[in-house]
């Protein structure tokens, strides 16, 4: 339960970019006479969805194999979400750098490839992107069907009312809070993943247990601060991706690269 809020927040952001980005590609159509064309967009709608749920399953399938062999579980946990570490940081980047004109980038692409074929793939693409951050968030961060369903459904249903003019919003606002989020969670992974690996290699005799390694920054589990059931620890873990007991490596590496990629963000803002 404490990984609902999270799944839902990030598939909500995704989804809501998905859909925005039909809407748009179908609106772009209309007004140049292209109409004939708006199959192919739903071609590539349903290809782009495929191309995710088949990139989920086998990340989900790899995970459970590997998983179910204890002495490599958290071995895998942490390269697994080093990796998606990685995938996660260029999407936030490329949002960062282009997110605030998807609208004009969108319909140039459109432009240039006003093509029946040219159509489709685009939009696969674009629609396989999306999803494809789902599926590696999902993998990493170990969340279950059910919050991943809840976002995407709100984000179908603020898409249709943004689309019927039945409300008005500042989509801009959304995004910056969605993607200040995802940033923090981002981190979190990395913090956590740095955490299973240096447990793996204690396990597996690669590091003394009694290596300064293994310092902890701080160790407030037996406080309101737990952050698997303390009143307090429980939310922020929740929310902002508190950890009670890091090690020093995890703490300071997690925090410099959450608020590098913060630093970077308003930066490109101003």
């Amino acid at each position: 339960m404490d990984t609902f809020l999270q799944a839902t927040v990030m598939s909500f952001r995704e989804g809501l970019e998905g859909f925005l980005i039909v809407i748009i590609l179908l609106k772009f159509l209309d007004k140049t006479n292209n109409k004939p064309l708006k199959k192919q967009v739903w071609y590539g709608v349903g290809g782009g969805i495929i191309t995710s749920l088949l990139l989920g399953l086998f990340l989900f399938g790899l995970s459970s194999y590997v998983g179910g062999l204890k002495t490599t579980a958290k071995l895998w946990e942490s390269v697994g979400g080093m990796i998606a570490v990685i995938l996660v940081t260029t999407f936030v980047i490329w949002m960062i750098q282009h997110g605030n004109q998807i609208k004009n980038q969108i319909e140039q692409n459109v432009a240039n490839h006003l093509t029946k074929n040219g159509i489709m793939l685009l939009t696969l693409f674009m629609i396989a992107r999306e999803g494809t951050e789902i599926a590696i968030f999902s993998f990493a961060g170990k969340y279950t069907l059910m919050p991943i369903i809840v976002g995407l459904v709100l984000s179908i249903i603020l898409v249709l009312l943004i689309h019927y003019s039945l409300v008005k919003i500042n989509l801009k606002t959304i995004f910056s809070l969605t993607l200040g989020y995802l940033i923090i969670q981002a981190g979190y992974l990395f913090g956590y993943s740095l955490h299973e690996g240096l447990s793996a290699a204690k396990s597996l005799g690669w590091i003394q247990s009694d290596s300064f390694i293994f310092s902890k920054a701080f160790n407030l589990s037996d406080t309101l601060m737990n952050h698997k059931k303390g009143v307090l620890g429980l939310p922020l873990n929740v929310t902002l991706g508190w950890y009670s007991k890091p090690e020093w490596i995890q703490f300071i590496l997690q925090y410099v690269y959450t608020f590098s990629l913060l630093s970077y963000w308003l930066q490109k803002k101003n």
